[in-house]
């Protein structure tokens, strides 16, 4: 008869473990580290120098693809989009002038109107691939010297309004995140959130009506539109123009900035929770520092994107508050157009507009990786 003979802390119910595996002495569960064979999975891939460097230009073809295939969209789209508009170009130029139908006929064919479909499109995508957008119907001009008159006017204004209310938008944004809940914040988000709903024209005309009318106590201080009063030069001229730009950039900046507070606020309220800021502030930084150094760079993708969006519509400017306050650009010439309807010069000016939307959207992507360095890697 033979006795089993167990050591002290053993129980004979668990086998030993085997050799080279950890046992688990309290629970009795095998425990096993297998370690990963070479050429395995099962060990994470690290990224090298030469992996990072192949990728960025990848990212760069894949942005740049991406754009192409928008502008294409954007000829297909700018095309047939404004022949549904109803209305005879010819006969709108003509109205109030006696007309024969071989006058008609013959207008027409000038304008290259009596053309089949497919044969119209191709022209004018082969036009606009070159940088011809044709001849206006209404002004007999090429549209490219009609836009390039009247660029300066709207870069003029809008530019100006853009970076005022970005600025301002990306500091009130900054200031109601990192004081969130506050009256400071409460007072500008709700000032934002009713700006953004009023109509820029209905502003506009507010505005004329208070400080360009006059009303009430409020003398009339400001022209009710035009970009300049005529008969001056240098110094006198540029404060003149000053003088009448007041109104309408007021009025886009009115309206504009609280989009990029609203983005930059609910932005930098995603960041304020990180670990890092805990971390920060653990070594002794100040809370401005916290904030300027670490929360807002990270907090900045989302707003960088709106800027550049909005960078792109000082091309296309504002066509409601430049046809409120007559303003000579971009936006009152599609208004014109658009009356007529002046194809040529409607669907040229779609297309510069929506041009500019493509190049800063592909400046913004391409600017992405040197804000974060996990873009594009």
């Amino acid at each position: 008869m033979s006795s089993t003979t167990s050591s002290p802390g053993s129980s004979p119910d668990v086998p030993d473990a085997p050799a080279g595996n950890a046992p688990a002495a309290a629970s009795g569960i095998e425990m096993k580290v297998v370690a990963p064979s070479p050429g395995s999975s099962g060990a994470r891939p690290v990224r090298t120098a030469g992996t990072k460097a192949r990728a960025y230009p990848a990212y760069l073809a894949g942005r740049l693809g991406g754009a192409v295939v928008s502008l294409v969209a954007v000829l297909v789209t700018s095309f047939f989009l404004f022949r549904i508009i109803p209305g005879d170009p010819v006969k709108a130029m003509t109205r109030g002038i006696p007309t024969s139908a071989n006058q008609l006929a013959t207008l027409r064919r000038q304008f290259g109107l009596d053309l089949p479909l497919w044969r119209q499109f191709t022209d004018y995508c082969a036009g606009a691939l070159t940088g011809d957008l044709g001849m206006s119907y209404q002004f007999r001009a090429p549209v490219g010297e009609l836009i390039a008159q009247k660029l300066p006017a709207t870069l003029l204004l809008t530019g100006v309004a853009v970076v005022i209310y970005s600025a301002l938008g990306l500091w009130l944004g900054t200031r109601s995140a990192w004081r969130h809940g506050g009256l400071g914040d409460r007072l500008s988000t709700g000032v934002a959130l009713t700006l953004w709903s009023v109509p820029s024209f209905w502003l506009g005309l507010l505005l004329i009506i208070t400080f360009s009318v006059g009303t009430g106590p409020v003398p009339g201080m400001f022209p009710t539109g035009g970009m300049e009063s005529g008969g001056t030069s240098g110094l006198p001229y540029v404060l003149d123009v000053a003088h009448h730009m007041v109104l309408p950039v007021l009025t886009l900046v009115a309206v504009g900035y609280a989009q990029t507070l609203l983005v930059m606020r609910s932005s930098l309220l995603d960041e304020m929770g990180g670990d890092y800021l805990t971390t920060a502030r653990a070594k002794g930084l100040r809370d401005d520092d916290v904030r300027r150094r670490h929360a807002v760079p990270n907090a900045l993708l989302p707003t960088v994107t709106m800027v550049f969006i909005n960078l792109g519509h000082v091309a296309a400017g504002s066509i409601l508050v430049e046809t409120v306050f007559s303003w000579p650009g971009l936006g009152g010439l599609f208004y014109q157009a658009l009356s007529v309807p002046d194809l040529p010069l409607v669907q040229g000016l779609f297309v510069v507009f929506a041009g500019a939307m493509i190049l800063m959207n592909l400046l913004a992507d391409l600017l992405y990786p040197l804000l974060d360095p996990r873009v594009g890697r």
